[in-house]
């Protein structure tokens, strides 16, 4: 009787610690979809970057599209990028993939897309260049619902513009 009854308390011990770690894999499993950032991170933005947002938002709202709204990790991740481009000297479209996964993490993009430009001076020089390329038209027009920019200027003061847009 007494081995019966110390199986059986094995049993259920056994089956208790299976369960209780089947139900913390299953949330760990869980959460690692859900990478949403839960700390607010603060970007401030300089005049021009300020500008570069007003102007997008001016413009889709003159062809009846929704304002976007800026989102600080974003602007971060095209800070991050304005930083590799005027390190390598050019303006590109490297690493786009690694900036759509952090996004897609961080705040929870579905969507991705970006301009980049270099040398303009005003946030009117820049945003008419976007809007006067089909590809950057796009973004700016597309179906987005937050946005960001970075801009940083290189020793001649000459500027590399980063404007990511996504949707949530």
């Amino acid at each position: 009787m007494r081995k019966s009854t110390l199986r059986f308390i094995m049993l259920v011990l056994l089956t208790v610690t299976t369960v209780s770690c089947a139900k913390e894999s299953i949330e760990e499993e869980v959460n690692s979809y859900n990478h949403i950032a839960e700390e607010k991170i603060n970007f401030d933005y300089s005049e021009i970057e300020s500008s570069i947002l007003d102007l997008v938002n001016e413009h889709r709202e003159s062809l009846g599209l929704s304002s976007l709204k800026p989102i600080a990790e974003i602007s971060v991740e095209a800070e991050s990028h304005n930083y590799y481009m005027l390190e390598i000297g050019k303006v590109s479209h490297d690493n786009f993939g690694i900036r759509y996964e952090n996004l897609v993490k961080t705040v929870g993009a579905k969507a991705v897309s970006e301009n980049v430009g270099y040398g303009y001076r005003t946030a009117e020089a820049v945003v008419n260049a976007w809007l006067n390329s089909d590809g950057h038209r796009k973004n700016i027009e597309g179906n987005h619902s937050h946005f960001g920019v970075s801009v940083v200027d290189d020793e001649e003061g000459r500027n590399y513009f980063t404007n990511i847009f996504i949707r949530r």
